[in-house]
Formats: C-alpha cells, structure tokens, sequence
C-alpha cells in the first residue's frame, strides 16, 4: 500500500511544479501587458470619474446662475416663487443654445447618450463620435441647466465613450481592448454620477457591453471604484437619497403587492418609452410639414416646457426633489397621479424637441411616484397587511428604471446603492424581474436597443442578428483576377437580368440574393453615376459571405466567453 500512496504523492507533486512553472510562464509574458492595461484603465475611470463631477457642478452652477437659487437641491420649491415669465424665458432661451449648438457640430442635429455608446461597443470596435459626442454634452449641460427634463446620466456615459475613443486612437487599440477600455469609462462615469460602484461596473457590462465576460470585469471594476472615489473625495461617503420612512415588509403576505406593482411598472414603462417615441414622430413630422429650421425645434420645445413649469415646476432639471419627497411619502395620491403624468409628459417633450440628457433619472422619479401611488391605495384597502407606502415607492422606481433600461441586475444594485437600505431588496427583486419582463416583451428589450432598431440598427436580437451589417461586400468579395474568380462573363449576364450588388452593399442585403441565384455567387459592381454602365470590381461568393460572417460569430463568442 506504501509504494501506491508514494506514486500518487509524486504525480500531485509534479502536477503542482507543472502549474507554478506555467503560472510563472504566464506572469512573465502576458503579466506586464496586463497590469499596463489595467493602469490604462485606472487612467479612464480617473478621468472619466472628473468628467462626470464637473458635469454634475456645471449642471448646478448654471441652474443657480440662472435661478437665483443657492440650493439647486430645492430648485422646484425656489422656482414656484419666481416670474411667471422668467420660468418661460429660460428653457427658451436654453433651447435655443442647444439647437444652435446641435445644428453646427453634430451632422443629424441629434444628441449622443447610451444607445450611441451601445452602437459603439457592437459595431464600431468601442469608439465613439468625438466631435458630436462634446457637442451633446454641452448640449445636455445648458438642457439641464435651463429646465429642460431629462437625466444626467446619458451625456455623462458619452463623454466616457468619448475619452475611451481618444486613447484607443492613441494607443491604437483593436476591437475587444477598445470595448474594455469603453467599458471601464462607462463603468466609472455612472459611478462617480451616483456614487455608485457595485452597479456602475454592473451597468458597463449589462448595458453597454452586454456580456459579463471574465476578462473585462477587473479592469472595469478598477475604473469603476475610481470613478466612485472621485465622487466620494467631493460629496462624502452618502447616498444620493436619505430615506426617511424605514421600509417595513410584511413580507409573505405583502410580496404578491409587489408582485402587481412589478406589472403595473412594466406597462408604464412601456407608455412612458412609446410616448417619446411618439413625441420624436410628431416633431419630425411637424418639422417636415412646416419646413421648420432644425435649430429652432429644440427652442419650440424649450417654450412648452416653460409654460408646464410655471405651474408644476417639479418638471425642471433632473428632478431629484421630487423623487426624494416621493421616497419619504410626502405627496396625497391626487398630487402623485398629476405630477407623474406631467412628467412623463415633459419629458417626451424634451426628447421629441431634440434637447439634450438621459432618460434615467426620470424614469427613478416617474417609477418613484408610481409606486408611491399603488402604495398610497394598497396600504389604504388592507392597512393591517401593509408595510409603508413609501417602500412601494421604493420598489416602483427601480421597476419602472430596469424596465426603461433593459437592465434589471445592476438597476436592482443601483437602487440600493442610490437609497442605502438594503433590508427590503426581495421587494425591490420581485418587482423589478416583473416589470422587466413585461417590458422586454412590448419594446426591443429597452429604451436604447429600440432606439436604435429605429434607427435602423438593430442589435436586440444578438450578434447572429446584426453581424452582417458590419461588413461590406468590397471587404468579402473575390476581384476578378483573383485565384478561383467568377466567371466573367456571366457576371455580364446577371448583371443584365439586375442581378449584382454594389460594393458599399452589406451582408446583411446581400445574403439574401445569394440564398436566391443558383451560381453561387453575385457580382459586385460600383455605380459612379446613375447613368453609368455599372463596373465590375468583383464577385461576391456565397461561401465566402457565410465564412467572415461565421469567423465573426467565433469572435464575440470568444470574447463573451474569455
């Protein structure tokens, strides 16, 4: 028995020398490279953390400056005693700002947020538009400033892709690095916005990245915990919001509330998403109709919202007041019913006039009244089952907040992170996997991917789906004097019967005329004029097409699995 226990000592043994040499192997090779991209991350976070400090402080100084108010914290208080027609003036004249701003440096006159950042991370290798992405942030900043209704998280994800585009353009980084370095700036700016760690990094990779792939959750979590200590170097170790009522779970007996209140946050979501949606259509609509200058839209909308604000000035800004006094269960249910339609309301305003800002924070404050509504009812029909009304409020903004965002893990996080009360997170679970699923059925699984598949890039239905728009038929086709080219001549004959793709056209178009001809293979031609004889630069062979199409679903499956 001694001779068999010795020889199964000494295989372990080797096997334990074998893994310390390959280890070692490793450090040495790969280990420099990999602390080097981690500094490069902590130097993202760092100045993606100022980036969105200072947005915050610009968002307050201007609102100050423009207010006359010393607590922007108590904007919505402060402006019910000004002039009627200074409350009008100044989304005006901020609308027009931002449409100025808008018309000269972006080439659609739209603003830049998440959904763009998405855009990068999929198709773009992680960059950004730099020139409209600083366009939109000062664009948001004066919106904010200036009444308008949106969030500050948007922008303030931008210009982090913004950051992260210039030094992978430094640094010359390929895809899957600028997706993790555009992650980690991602990470930290939500971080540092709202002193929130855990779902900053949680949010990069929900969000933006949508994988939780191994490789990129160190860095991330590197830049995200930057980003937060810029946040806690300024505001101090705090929430973003101090509940005052403590939340108080009944819990078996009260959780199929929450249950119904997860549903009922799901389909205001889903009202809430389509009426900007709606509101984009009407404007463009009417922008067509009357030839009206895409400068001036942003300003037509900035006077509708001034005109709201004077009687319900709960609608200026970011609207954290608002919130805070829903959390604390401060409003009657007539006041909360009014203000969330409002709300809701201003904001597709905002969006459809084309000003600046997110759609976050307003759908924390739209869910924290709508679960301070259902409260209000619940607790009055079955008082002795029911904890506080305020914790509706609690689990309604983070019901109406993932569903918007098609993000429940790190909502979930982010809402405890946001409220610091984590004795009531089955409540806020259940509600939040509710509405979510409710939503991701009635939309393209979030108010970005749908804005985005309006646009025409379509990204819900995963890389199997959007892959072929990535590459052109130039890229894939065989020229003519290449090795196993197409037959010449009957490339002119399909080019006769129409049967040819230009070479700026897609996979995504082109496949489906390869699955038709019989050949195997389509031309691929160049029209310098409509006029013109289209030229033969090549053939586009169905096999080839399939191959990068194939090689490409192989990377981002190594890339979601590394």
């Amino acid at each position: 028995m001694a001779e068999p226990s010795r020889s199964l000592l000494s295989r372990e043994f080797r096997k334990m020398v074998n893994a310390v040499r390959d280890g070692w192997r490793l450090l040495r090779h790969r280990g420099p490279s990999q602390i080097r991209f981690w500094l490069i991350a902590l130097a993202i976070g760092i100045a993606a953390g100022f980036a969105a400090l200072f947005f915050r402080k610009a968002i307050d100084a201007l609102q100050s400056a423009l207010y006359g108010t010393d607590d922007v914290h108590r904007l919505h208080s402060f402006a019910e005693s000004l002039p009627w027609y200074w409350i009008l003036t100044i989304p005006i004249l901020g609308g027009l700002a931002v449409g100025l701003i808008l018309h000269h440096f972006t080439p659609d006159g739209r603003v830049r947020a998440v959904a763009n950042v998405i855009e990068g991370a999929a198709l773009h290798e992680g960059r950004v538009e730099r020139r409209a992405g600083v366009a939109s942030m000062f664009a948001s900043l004066i919106t904010l400033g200036a009444g308008g209704s949106s969030g500050r998280e948007g922008p303030v994800v931008h210009m982090a892709g913004v950051i992260s585009t210039l030094v992978c353009r430094k640094i010359n980084a390929d895809g899957l690095t600028g997706r993790d370095l555009l992650g980690c700036a991602v990470a930290a700016a939500v971080s540092a916005s709202f002193n929130a760690p855990i779902a900053g990094a949680l949010f990069a990779l929900e969000v933006v990245l949508r994988h939780f792939a191994v490789r990129a959750f160190a860095p991330i979590v590197i830049a995200s915990v930057a980003g937060t200590v810029i946040n806690r170097l300024e505001f101090g170790d705090v929430t973003e919001f101090v509940l005052t009522t403590p939340g108080e779970l009944k819990f078996y007996v009260e959780l199929p509330a929450f249950l119904v209140l997860g549903l009922i946050c799901g389909v205001i979501a889903v009202v809430f998403m389509r009426s900007i949606f709606w509101a984009e259509d009407i404007g463009d609509h009417f922008q067509r109709r009357s030839g009206l200058p895409r400068w001036l839209r942003p300003a037509i909308a900035g006077a509708m919202l001034g005109a709201i604000a004077i009687w319900f000035p709960h609608i200026i800004g970011v609207g954290y007041e608002t919130t805070y006094n829903a959390l604390s269960g401060d409003y009657i249910l007539n006041e909360v019913i009014v203000f969330a339609v409002i709300k809701a309301a201003a904001v597709a305003i905002t969006f459809g006039g084309r000003m600046g800002g997110g759609v976050f924070s307003p759908s924390l404050m739209l869910g924290a009244l709508s679960g301070l509504a259902f409260g209000l009812i619940a607790t009055s029909l079955l008082p002795e089952v029911s904890g506080s009304p305020a914790l509706y409020a609690y689990a309604g903004m983070g019901a109406v907040a993932a569903a918007v965002l098609g993000a429940p893990i790190s909502t979930t996080m982010i809402v405890f992170e946001l409220t610091g009360d984590w004795q009531v997170g089955i409540a806020v679970m259940v509600s939040i996997s509710i509405s979510t699923a409710i939503a991701s059925r009635m939309v393209e699984r979030s108010f970005f991917l749908t804005q985005l598949g309006r646009q025409g890039v379509h990204l819900a239905a995963g890389p199997q789906a959007y892959l072929p728009s990535m590459f052109h038929a130039r890229a894939v086709m065989r020229a003519p004097d290449a090795p196993n080219a197409a037959n010449a001549t009957r490339c002119y004959e399909m080019m006769e019967e129409g049967l040819f793709v230009e070479a700026t056209t897609t996979l995504e178009a082109a496949l489906p005329l390869l699955d038709r001809v019989d050949d195997g293979f389509v031309p691929v031609v160049e029209l310098s004029d409509a006029s013109d004889r289209p030229r033969l630069v090549g053939a586009l062979f169905h096999i080839d097409a399939l191959k990068a199409y194939n090689r490409a679903l192989a990377a981002i499956a190594a890339e979601e699995h590394s």
